[in-house]
């Protein structure tokens, strides 16, 4: 069979872990004048509402950050697609104030999505209790296991984290550029597999009456640049459906081929967030997980993030694939709400 045209995509934005190496180019620190910046924005929005649905992006004015935000953006969309923000003040605020500080800052990045079928737009990465052979689970809602490197269903993601786990938990990012680029130099058979339709488990999560499945590509190329969808556990969890396509051993390797290169050392890099920091990531650009990790809730180390998902002001409507602008305007978006998950009671000392 005759490959397709395939081409290195966005060679700006690869890297390599040695590119990467050093924290402080891939964090922003607030500084004094951000910090205060930001408590003025957090009491002119709950002066009008302390729920997050009612505050919008001109109820959150960051006159002077939202530049530094213009560029975290820059970084996100045409560089290395994550940067780490450092860090709210969690002395003096309130989980409900993390939050809230945590949503105006999303909105200065891009429009909430809704993330599940809950129609949560403000979501939580904590164990939920959720057993592993749980057909409907997803990675926000497991704790304890590793997460294989994956995207999720937006352009940008964020987390913020208001609880540390007692030992593990390291976020973890890939360049999914990077993998996109060699594939295409040294693998191309692999590399046209993923740019074919691929079907994913929608987890109990369709709209009434629709397939339990979708189809999506793993590499999309538009206008120049590159979007992904990959999340190996849903791709092959798709296979439990009988009318769901059947994936040619082609494509389950090309699958494995991925994830084998975002696990390798020199495509990743690993953070280790603690409360109050904040990771926002190009979801087309960067694949993450997170390492195992254990809880200790009582004592107060009970692994907690908060999560965005967001469409970024930076591209147009056009500006992304078909299947890509369908992803954040589902079913879901009808019942936007908020996951009200509380952390466990803040250490106080070990």
């Amino acid at each position: 069979m005759e490959l397709m045209e395939l081409t290195e995509l966005e060679p700006a934005a690869e890297w390599r872990a040695a590119d990467v190496a050093d924290p402080q180019a891939w964090t922003l620190r607030l500084d004094d004048a951000d910090a205060a910046e930001l408590d003025i924005a957090l009491k002119t929005a709950k002066a009008k509402s302390n729920d997050p649905l009612e505050i919008g992006r001109q109820d959150f004015p960051l006159p002077s950050l939202s530049t530094k935000l213009d560029d975290v953006v820059d970084v996100l969309m045409n560089g290395r697609g994550f940067m780490r923000i450092a860090t709210l003040d969690v002395e003096r605020y309130s989980d409900d104030d993390l939050t809230l500080l945590y949503w105006g800052i999303g909105l200065h990045l891009g429009q909430p999505w809704a993330q599940n079928h809950y129609g949560h737009v403000l979501g939580d990465v904590t164990d939920q209790g959720k057993a592993l052979d749980d057909p409907t689970l997803r990675g926000n809602e497991i704790g304890g296991i590793a997460l294989d490197y994956h995207t999720d269903g937006s352009d940008l993601v964020g987390l913020l984290c208001l609880r540390a786990a007692r030992s593990g938990g390291l976020s973890c990012v890939a360049n999914a550029v990077a993998i996109h680029n060699q594939l295409v130099r040294e693998e191309p058979e692999l590399a046209a597999a993923l740019y074919e339709q691929l079907p994913y488990d929608s987890r109990g999560e369709q709209a009434e009456g629709t397939r339990p499945y979708y189809s999506v590509p793993g590499f999309t190329a538009h206008r120049g640049r590159l979007f992904v969808r990959f999340i190996p556990q849903f791709i092959l969890a798709s296979q439990r459906h009988p009318d769901a396509p059947r994936l040619s051993e082609t494509a389950r390797a090309a699958i494995a081929r991925v994830s084998a290169l975002a696990n390798d050392p020199d495509f990743n890099v690993y953070m280790d967030l603690l409360p109050g920091e904040m990771q926002f990531i190009n979801n087309y650009h960067v694949l993450h997980g997170r390492t195992a990790y254990e809880d200790d809730a009582e004592h107060g180390f009970k692994r907690h993030l908060k999560r965005l998902w967001l469409a970024t002001y930076a591209l147009d409507v056009d500006d992304r694939p078909g299947h890509f602008k369908a992803l954040g305007r589902s079913h879901w978006e009808a019942k936007r709400s908020v996951s009200t998950l509380a952390p466990v009671q803040r250490v106080t000392g070990d």
